[in-house]
């Protein structure tokens, strides 16, 4: 009689599987995430230069556009939410509380969980001037559009180093 041979196939365990797996997803998500270009803006404030102005002739009267002013920001009005996304413990209550100061109306603080490149504050399109005033009180140099989960009845505020 003829000797048989005993060798089986060995299948891996569920954790090799599992860990392939993982690693496949986590080279799928890079993939996928890397290269887009950021839609946040850079706030900077612009100085106008003013321009010497030639003397007009005594029957020369300039008219003035009569451009409407917009109403200034009310800032009470506005609804503003602050989110950490750094390290430091109590950030966000800290700049809740300065931008409650300045009569912001802060409608909560948190933990952001997610990867934000610096400090900004979004806004929905209708809050666009107040996200520049409030840009502008705190000294954060960045604002953008609101995006899904954020939102669209305030603005959001997202640190991710302390204020100077």
């Amino acid at each position: 009689m003829a000797a048989r041979n005993q060798r089986g196939a060995v299948f891996p365990s569920p954790v090799v599987i599992l860990s392939v797996l993982a690693v496949a997803m986590a080279g799928i998500a890079y993939v996928a995430t890397r290269g887009g270009e950021p839609t946040e803006r850079e706030v900077t404030p612009v100085v106008q230069e003013e321009k010497p102005k030639e003397s007009p002739s005594p029957s020369y009267q300039p008219t003035k556009d009569a451009k409407p002013k917009k109403p200034p920001v009310r800032r009470g009005k506005v609804y503003v939410e602050v989110y950490n996304n750094s390290g430091i413990t109590g950030l966000a209550g800290r700049v809740a509380d300065r931008a409650t100061g300045i009569g912001w109306a802060v409608v909560g603080s948190d933990n952001w969980y997610g990867t934000i490149p610096s400090t900004t504050v979004y806004y929905p399109q209708k809050l666009k001037r107040a996200a520049r005033t409030l840009a502008l009180d705190l000294g954060v140099q960045r604002t953008a559009p609101a995006v899904d989960p954020m939102r669209q009845d305030r603005l959001t505020l997202i640190l991710t180093e302390p204020l100077r």
